[in-house]
């Protein structure tokens, strides 16, 4: 197998400083393969003044760290703030920009594209969007191998926001789209076993399982309590990090809290993040007082800090896909309490590093949180049984396996 550096072209629709687990993941893949060698053109969303300035003010790590390797160049395609959701970007039209023009002068080995469907449209239903799949024009004239890592249940979320009323009219053509919107790549890569069964019902093609999603264990450590925002608080904590938007079911949180305080008068809830429903979660958490804190948002050691400061990490969405901050969690060794979605059973195993709550039940999901909090001995082993279930996600590990099929595919191709 050759073992040459590879000339990597990675198209992503989100990155730093807009905030998600998938700006996070494309910095850390690009830097890896970076310090592995391999010469990366990253073409990302560009930030401009459309956007609300705590946007671009971010402490994020991203384009300034990545041009310290010689090997690294990168393109910021034209943008605008997605409809429903400002703090985001969705590319302009491929009138504005060419990414076939942009392809011929790198002469990538490989094009590897995260989060293909925002960048073509799907999020707003081709309202917005670059309208065509992006790379397959260039991929197709030269014979270029061409993969989509898939990160995002992109049919929970227009379910979610369509409503099942709305949804189930166009439940019919979603395998369609799906089939239509997966043949354009030689393979569709899922990080999540669940999620690649889920939509390969739906006509996914040419779909594999590759745990390319990992997670730092190294800077994710129990050792992080050094960190910890509130040393002098001793109230047992619940953490929440993530997004402020409907699908990520914050307020469920807010329902489960009274029944969890009922049992366990003095838990605090902490809620880390910033979205849409900013204001919403304030204004209810102001009947709780200090019983529930609305942080916003945490970067650098502070998050480190709460990560591992927190007794149990709560996350009640159920749009996800292998989560990442379920991944933190559990390497800074805190159980977790997640709802049953796909791709969640595959990181929490019930009573060995935390529990499962049924969906949109916040009783069941308070009484989750109080079995833990109520058994100390069961909170101590989950949490010693934490960052060992996760290791096997390591960040170096994942991008290993990564970077083998990388190298697996394009020899494929070259013998072709």
């Amino acid at each position: 197998m050759n073992k040459e550096p590879l000339r990597i072209a990675v198209f992503t629709s989100l990155y730093a400083p807009f905030l998600t687990g998938v700006s996070v993941a494309v910095h850390q893949r690009v830097r890896w393969l970076l310090q592995q060698g391999h010469e990366v053109f990253l073409i990302h969303p560009q930030i401009n003044d459309q956007y609300p300035k705590s946007v671009s003010n971010r402490p994020m790590p991203g384009i300034e760290e990545l041009k310290a390797f010689p090997n690294f160049s990168d393109y910021a395609f034209p943008t605008q703030p997605l409809i429903f959701y400002k703090s985001l970007p969705q590319p302009l039209h491929y009138r504005h920009w060419s990414d076939t023009k942009l392809l011929e002068k790198f002469q990538p080995d490989i094009i590897v594209v995260e989060e293909a469907a925002q960048i073509r449209g799907f999020y707003s239903l081709y309202l917005q969007g670059y309208g065509r799949p992006i790379g397959s024009e260039y991929a197709k004239q030269t014979g270029t191998l061409i993969i989509s890592l898939f990160h995002t249940d992109i049919v929970a979320y227009i379910e979610y926001y369509l409503g099942n009323q709305f949804f189930s009219l166009i439940r019919p053509i979603i395998p369609f789209l799906i089939k239509q919107f997966s043949e354009v790549y030689d393979v569709n890569f899922f990080s999540s076993r669940e999620q690649l069964a889920k939509y390969q019902e739906m006509k996914s093609q040419r779909s594999e399982y590759l745990p390319y999603q990992g997670v730092d264990c190294q800077k994710f450590n129990p050792a992080n309590i050094c960190y910890n925002p509130i040393p002098n608080d001793n109230r047992p904590t619940l953490l929440f990090v993530g997004r402020i938007t409907a699908e990520k079911n914050v307020t469920q949180l807010i329902d489960a809290y009274p029944l969890i305080a009922a049992k366990i008068p003095d838990v605090h809830l902490v809620i880390i993040g910033s979205g849409p429903y900013d204001a919403e979660i304030r204004k209810r958490a102001e009947e709780f007082k200090s019983g529930v804190t609305v942080w916003g948002e945490s970067h650098g050691t502070e998050l480190l800090g709460w990560y591992a400061r927190a007794d149990v990490f709560v996350n009640p969405s159920l749009t996800e896909n292998f989560c990442t901050s379920n991944n933190e969690a559990l390497a800074s060794g805190t159980p977790v309490v997640a709802a049953i979605a796909p791709s969640t059973s595959e990181q929490i195993k019930p009573g060995f590093n935390g529990l499962l709550a049924q969906p949109n039940n916040s009783t069941d999901f308070a009484d989750k949180v109080i079995s833990i909090l109520q058994n100390p001995e069961l909170k101590e082993e989950m949490s010693q049984h934490a960052r060992f279930s996760i290791l096997e996600f390591d960040w170096s590990a994942c991008m290993e396996k990564f970077e083998n099929k990388l190298y697996e595919l394009v020899g494929v191709r070259k013998q072709l």
